[in-house]
């Protein structure tokens, strides 16, 4: 199978960068220290390359009333242009189809970043609804692969991130200075063409995530470097994700899994006089189960997907995705368990022939770079 390749591509490759096959997608795991690249986030600036996302518009005059059907989390919080907003898209049983960021521009423009792995089918769901609505928007998947006009997105993360972004691109400050987290604004006239700015992450590390023409990726890329900012790989991303206590579509949640299961209540609008998909699974079900983090504390192993958690009641949960932490020095894992089991509680994860004690603490583990669990 031939893989997908990002803009950068070769830009990784002539970095000495590992490259491995992500979901269909050749890509950068580490450039050869995964733990400072994960350091260089909590404590200056790094920048992943997450253009294998597809960036989706939406135009038209029922982009609103369509995406208030469509997501779980309600759109009318959008009052502002430049707002944007993190929400699922449910099935009608209430399972995740995908997480997203949903931008706000204008009444008749709404974008969507959807995950790599999940874009054909979220674009399809997306156009079957939009066709059974009889909404009559335009769909228009933007990916760096996918089109002529294609938008490439490099996430710039750290506390450094914002003053080195401004340093490349001198003309979004004024824009983006005073710029709350989860906001956007689109600059033109940029050495690198129309680029978008939004103060979103997934690192739990403040910065901006940056849409550029597909075709100024690479200088985009290297002028940030040159400007000190670290490139990382997948390997960083995933642990200061999980430090951050961030879910990641395929492990910790799917088109199986309730958002109410999965730590994700919070992006559920359950109260608004709106329908929207899988709202009435949602409301018949309820949450079955609590999603929290775990922190290991007996010696002889470390936490990873799919192990058993058993509570004291002798219920039983599993580990939905684990590491070893870098900026605590312990292992760690995010966890779907039985209700009965709370924060401060004792349980015991199933790791190999042993059954050893791990605490249940509240997420996240990490935030802007000061360690929250304990």
């Amino acid at each position: 199978m031939t893989l997908k390749a990002t803009p950068l591509n070769s830009v990784h490759r002539a970095s000495g960068a590992k490259m491995v096959d992500f979901g269909g997608w050749d890509m950068p795991v580490n450039y050869g220290s995964q733990i400072e690249e994960h350091n260089a986030v909590r404590t200056d600036a790094g920048m992943f390359d997450v253009s294998h996302m597809c960036v989706v518009d939406l135009h038209g005059a029922n982009a609103r009333p369509f995406l208030r059907g469509l997501l779980a989390n309600n759109v009318d919080k959008l009052l502002a242009a430049g707002k944007a907003l993190y929400s699922c898209m449910l099935n009608p049983d209430g399972g995740v189809i995908d997480d997203l960021i949903v931008y706000f521009f204008r009444e008749d423009w709404f974008r969507l970043v959807v995950n790599a792995g999940t874009a054909e089918k979220d674009i399809a769901w997306i156009r079957q609804q939009n066709d059974a609505t009889n909404s009559g928007l335009s769909i228009t998947p933007r990916r760096a692969d996918l089109s002529d006009d294609g938008i490439a997105l490099i996430a710039v993360q750290g506390p450094n991130a914002r003053a080195k972004v401004w340093e490349v691109l001198p003309t979004t400050k004024a824009s983006s200075e005073a710029m709350k987290p989860f906001n956007v604004t689109i600059v033109d006239g940029t050495p690198f063409g129309e680029v978008m700015v939004a103060r979103t992450g997934y690192t739990g590390e403040d910065g901006f995530e940056i849409g550029v023409p597909a075709g100024q990726a690479e200088a985009l890329w290297t002028a940030l470097a040159n400007a000190g900012v670290k490139p990382a790989g997948l390997g960083a991303r995933d642990t200061l994700r999980l430090e951050a206590g961030m879910n990641l579509y395929g492990q910790d949640m799917d088109d199986t899994v309730s958002p109410l299961d999965a730590g994700l209540a919070w992006t559920v609008d359950l109260v608004a006089d709106r329908d929207f998909i899988g709202k009435s699974a949602l409301q018949s079900k309820g949450q079955q189960q609590n999603f929290v983090g775990l922190i290991l504390r007996e010696k002889g192993g470390i936490l990873r997907a799919h192990q058993k958690v058993v509570a004291a009641s002798g219920n039983a949960g599993e580990i939905t995705s684990g590491t070893f932490s870098p900026s605590m020095q312990q292992a760690i894992a995010l966890a779907r368990v039985p209700s009965e089991v709370q924060v401060g509680d004792t349980v015991h994860v199933e790791i190999r022939d042993k059954k050893l004690a791990a605490s249940v603490v509240k997420l996240p583990f990490v935030r802007n770079g000061k360690v929250l669990a304990s």
